[in-house]
């Protein structure tokens, strides 16, 4: 089973772009981010004429998160548990065919300081401790996405110009290594555990493509039972390279 994320900065936008991926890479399951679109405004129709069926969470200009499966998903929930009154849209859960699936779009959390870093590591919290029930139920599970994150050093062309950034910071990714610690295999870093990994994001400023001044924000977290599944991992950066793209590449594992 191949399942890929990739955030998509705007669905109908580059709706061109998805389909073609879509097309060439064919992912069993595809979890998308940033569809930047109403529930109503959602392009079901073209997605079900490339052969899948969708499920997704929609929110007006920002954030949006979508599950696109070639067998029907049954969704699981609709939001992260743990604040009743966050309503923005960041986080859907589906079962495909065995595999517990989840696509998240961890909060950016600039500027720092301020109310939308708070926010960010609020939202980490609660992810952790869902995650932490996912983990307890020892199913399959597959936390997909872009979770603003860039985990170390490594995951990142120069931090030099970065070094303020929401994405770097030390809360940031002292979150990210606690998920992991909890029992998560990062599965590009499995895949790639001495050369530095793939990046996943690109600027659009700065001739950040062109100098491939990138960096890894886009993860898929294993749970013990998916970890033991994987076969493959990798970036399909092309993608990234072509007229109107997103800013992000999608990123994909390969279950057996």
């Amino acid at each position: 089973m191949r399942i890929a994320t990739f955030n998509i900065n705007g669905v109908n936008t580059r709706l061109p772009n998805l389909l073609a991926w879509l097309e060439e890479a064919r992912p069993d399951v595809a979890c998308l981010q940033e569809l930047k679109a109403t529930d109503a405004q959602f392009p079901e129709a073209a997605i079900r004429d490339a052969g899948y069926h969708a499920v997704w969470k929609g929110e007006h200009r920002w954030n949006g998160v979508a599950i696109l499966s070639r067998v029907e998903p049954v969704v699981t929930r609709r939001g992260l548990p743990g604040d009743e009154a966050d309503a923005q849209s960041r986080y859907i859960e589906a079962a495909v065919d065995g595999i517990l699936v989840a696509s998240l779009y961890l909060p950016n959390g600039n500027p720092r300081p301020g109310p939308k870093f708070d926010y960010k590591l609020a939202w980490f919290e609660r992810l952790i401790a869902h995650a932490e029930g996912l983990l307890a139920s020892g199913a399959p599970v597959v936390l997909a996405g872009d979770y603003n994150v860039v985990p170390t050093e490594a995951d990142i062309y120069n931090s030099r110009s970065w070094k303020k950034d929401a994405l770097l910071q030390p809360e940031s990714r002292a979150a990210y290594a606690r998920l992991l610690d909890h029992g998560w295999t990062d599965a590009l870093r499995e895949r790639f555990p001495h050369d530095p990994p793939p990046w996943t994001f690109w600027q659009y400023f700065r001739q950040a493509w062109e100098r491939d001044a990138g960096l890894r924000i886009d993860h898929l977290l294993l749970s013990p039972s998916a970890a033991g599944r994987l076969s493959d991992a990798g970036v399909d950066r092309v993608v990234r390279g072509r007229e109107r793209a997103s800013d992000h590449a999608p990123t994909w594992i390969v279950l057996d």
